[in-house]
């Protein structure tokens, strides 16, 4: 019934489309027990058995030994079972292997569409644990097409699309079909549906994964990347440290006359990245936070995680930045609440600032921003 040419055959699916001989050996085994039950009774208990290493079937019939048999279909007598062999007693199982001539080729032909019914399922799972390796991690692939606002991607030479949304674009990002794109694996879903891989070019992790990639220092965990605040297509800001001695973790991430840091910032179309300094003194770390501006003071409430930060007028703009994007970074990164003023002169209570009437409080700071780093 089952020969040579079945088993090798196996083996060729499991070379062609990676389904491991050992699963469909097994499905097999489910499948050709299903068959025979139902050609010879679902009421039997049998059991099949593919040995591949022979090239051949073994079909058994199988009883439990009892006492007092109440169904002879699944159970034998003590005393029967031990005319077969002495050695038997209550609980064991009695094996009876059938012949396989009498497995029918309606059976035989139920077993291969349920073979058939199952192996899209395997290779769709199999398919599934391939890319679910790429979660969380930055890969390269190519734009298979694109439908209004999304944009559907190749993703290893599978049958799976990843999928990068408007909102996961940089707004500079221009693709056409074909284009080898970076992207940032944020997600694998499996729902009803199917397989929903969803790509970003925008989360902050996105350019941490740039930095492992150019900069080996970050990838062998010399330097640490401690934080990033991201407004994506206009600034990011990453603090970074190390702790081996003489190593400018700054430095090694903008590498010699900005090779690293440039490779980043041409994938971003120009989004500008400032690398600095983490530092445990407050002040330290708002300053660097705050370039390329200058700093003049910081005031520090560590008690409230609020911060006055004095700057020159003429620098005022630059510490603000387009929109309030630069300050909004750095209390993102920092964790504190900035009040950024331009200090022309000092009035002589309280220390308060003149900024003729301007100055910034930036809160948006999220107090996580150590722990938003995707890994």
């Amino acid at each position: 019934m089952i020969n040579k040419d079945f088993f090798e055959a196996l083996k060729d699916l499991e070379i062609e489309r990676g389904i491991p001989q050992e699963t469909m050996i097994s499905m097999m085994e489910a499948a050709l027990t299903a068959a025979y039950k139902k050609t010879f009774g679902e009421a039997r208990s049998a059991q099949v058995k593919l040995i591949p290493e022979k090239y051949t079937i073994k079909i058994y019939s199988y009883k439990t030994v009892v006492e007092e048999v109440e169904d002879p279909d699944k159970e034998i007598s003590l005393k029967e079972a031990q005319e077969i062999k002495k050695s038997y007693k209550i609980g064991d199982l009695v094996l009876k292997e059938e012949n396989p001539k009498n497995f029918n080729r309606i059976a035989v032909q139920t077993a291969k569409q349920v073979v058939v019914q199952n192996i899209k399922e395997i290779e769709k799972k199999t398919i599934y644990n391939d890319i679910a390796e790429k979660e969380g991690k930055l890969i390269v692939a190519s734009v298979r097409r694109i439908d209004g606002d999304k944009i559907y991607l190749e993703i290893g030479g599978t049958n799976l699309e990843g999928l990068l949304t408007e909102k996961d674009c940089l707004p500079e990002d221009r693709f056409r079909i074909g284009d080898k794109i970076k992207v940032f694996v944020r997600h694998i879903k499996d729902d009803y549906k199917g397989t929903v891989v969803q790509v970003t070019r925008t989360s902050p992790t996105f350019v941490k994964k740039m930095l492992e990639m150019e900069v080996p220092e970050i990838a062998n965990g010399d330097i640490e990347i401690v934080a990033i605040a991201r407004e994506p297509g206009l600034r990011t800001k990453v603090a970074v440290k190390t702790n081996i001695p003489g190593l400018d973790a700054v430095g090694a991430c903008i590498g010699n006359k900005g090779m690293r840091i440039n490779t980043i910032i041409n994938e971003l179309h120009g989004e500008k990245i400032d690398i600095i300094n983490y530092s445990q003194d407050p002040k330290e770390y708002i300053i660097s936070a705050l370039n390329p501006a200058t700093v003049n003071e910081v005031i520090v409430n560590e008690s409230t995680q609020e911060a006055q930060v004095l700057v020159p007028e003429n620098k005022l703009s630059l510490a603000i930045g387009k929109g309030g994007h630069n300050v909004r970074l750095a209390a993102k990164i920092t964790g504190y609440k900035l009040d950024v003023k331009g200090e022309k002169e000092r009035a002589h209570t309280n220390d308060v600032v003149v900024a003729n009437d301007v100055n910034i409080i930036v809160d948006d700071v999220d107090e996580n921003i150590f722990d938003d780093i995707d890994d």
